[in-house]
């Protein structure tokens, strides 16, 4: 598996980018959808990778600078056919460890609630993730999780 940095050109991006929009979308109100689209991805403050073997597409995930010292995960998402074999588990470890290069203290994000996306939540708990209240511009909502982490100098595996 290899993870790089995207400039979220290519069409196998863009499919399953169309493909998490569209599912959120149907999941959720509009109100509650905070899946970014393409041109948000872009933006200067966020970073975007992309894991690969060969040429598949395993999964992306992004990390948005929220302030010096906190970011946030955006966009993880795996192809629904390549879902528990990993690629999730390394996008994550990836962008916790580029958290702490940036000198993070904190990490955050919000995901769907538990009863559709508790695969996610196993995830993320892994991770030392932890359940908090909504973070920057976010609002309660029963549409949503919002899990945040302390960063160490401790490895995750």
């Amino acid at each position: 598996m290899h993870i790089r940095t995207d400039d979220l050109r290519g069409p196998e991006i863009h499919a399953l980018l169309d493909e998490h929009l569209r599912n959120m979308r149907a999941i959720s109100p509009p109100e509650s959808v905070h899946a970014l689209d393409l041109d948000a991805l872009r933006r200067p403050d966020i970073t975007f990778w992309t894991a690969w073997d060969g040429d598949e597409l395993l999964g992306c995930g992004a990390l948005k600078e929220l302030s010096p010292t906190h970011g946030e995960i955006k966009s993880m998402r795996t192809p629904e056919a390549r879902r528990r074999k990993g690629a999730g588990r390394a996008i994550l470890a990836h962008i916790i460890e580029e958290a702490r290069r940036r000198a993070y203290v904190r990490l955050s994000l919000e995901t769907g609630p538990i009863a559709t996306f508790q695969p996610a939540h196993k995830l993320y708990a892994s991770f030392g993730f932890a359940y908090c209240p909504p973070f920057g511009d976010y609002v309660e909502d029963p549409h949503s999780a919002f899990m945040t982490r302390l960063l160490t100098t401790t490895q995750e595996t």
